[in-house]
């Protein structure tokens, strides 16, 4: 038996729990892992919750994110003792998660931690700061540079925005923080934001094509604000757009592609490919201020977890949350 986050399933609804786990209840995998820390992420918030439908069995131990210890393997690529690291494959959502003392997944959906990182800071940095590295190599590999002009961070309180932050302004670009937290200004600005721009300018209908202004753009809100910031992207600019924190929609024209030659892309960080990956890891490990890190990172037990997603979703938490999982 360990303990762990358990969501189930009945007549009456979705609940989840911290109780002790049978190893019987973990899902089949070549290697077993003593999982030391995971993190909530606003997917990880959606699962528990239940506010929207992220898990595809039940019962599930829910968190797309962990790093611990190898405790056993059949795998060739892995042994016993190895420290690793797993973000997405469906992990938390149709696979038992990393919320949860022990873990048994497939071991080509590990990554190795990367040297110079602990886990618990793999952790801070999680799904969410991976996918802003994702996001960043995106505008990196587009060609856009430090002195191409002003990029553009939306939800940047969230952990993937912060994260974002923190990254352009440690590689020399001039970063712009989007948030509806106005009172959080000082805290963007320490992590490197230049400006704040409020979510209300970005966040209802605008205009199909606005003045130009960004030479790239990070968006983790989806709708209105992705478009809003597509149609003021310079000419030959580009958007990652990575997540859908206001929103599916988007409210946009092909206006900003045809007339300008915006490029958006999309980042997939669940099942991108391990050659992405290790260099997504080996970046943030190079490029990520681990005094930034500490600054946007809050601890938590299990115990905690259950609450503190309800609080992720209303918008009340900043930064990254890690969990302290290993006993």
């Amino acid at each position: 038996m360990f303990q762990g986050i358990l969501i189930t399933k009945d007549a009456s609804g979705q609940a989840a729990a911290l109780q002790d786990i049978d190893d019987a209840l973990l899902a089949e995998g070549d290697v077993h892992i003593d999982v030391a820390w995971s993190t909530l992420n606003y997917k990880d918030g959606l699962a528990i919750t239940g506010r929207s439908p992220v898990v595809r069995r039940f019962p599930l131990v829910p968190g797309i994110d962990f790093a611990g210890t190898v405790s056993a393997s059949s795998h060739p690529g892995w042994k016993a003792g190895d420290a690793v690291l797993l973000n997405g494959w469906g992990v938390g959502e149709s696979h038992h998660g990393g919320l949860a003392q022990r873990a048994r997944v497939q071991g080509d959906w590990l990554t190795a931690l990367p040297a110079g990182l602990r886990a618990r800071q793999a952790m801070a940095i999680g799904t969410a700061g991976y996918t802003a590295m994702l996001c960043v190599m995106a505008l990196e590999q587009h060609g856009i540079g430090p002195g191409d002009g002003e990029i553009l961070v939306t939800g940047a309180n969230g952990g993937v925005g912060s994260v974002a932050v923190a990254l352009l302004s440690h590689l020399g670009y001039t970063v712009v923080a989007s948030t509806g937290r106005p009172a959080e200004a000082a805290y963007l600005t320490a992590l490197g934001a230049s400006a704040i721009v409020e979510r209300e300018a970005l966040s209802k209908p605008g205009k199909a094509l606005a003045k130009e202004r960004w030479a790239g753009v990070i968006d983790s809100v989806g709708s209105h604000t992705l478009a809003n910031a597509c149609a003021a992207v310079r000419y030959r600019g580009a958007v990652a757009a990575c997540g859908l924190a206001g929103g599916m929609d988007f409210p946009s024209t092909v206006a900003p592609f045809i007339l300008r030659g915006v490029t958006l892309y999309g980042i997939d960080s669940v099942m991108a490919p391990q050659s992405l990956r290790q260099q997504a890891w080996a970046r943030l490990a190079r490029d990520l201020d681990t005094a930034k890190l500490d600054a946007i990172t809050a601890e938590i037990g299990l115990d905690q977890v259950v609450p503190v997603a309800h609080q992720l979703l209303e918008g009340k938490i900043r930064g990254r949350v890690v969990v302290r999982v290993g006993g």
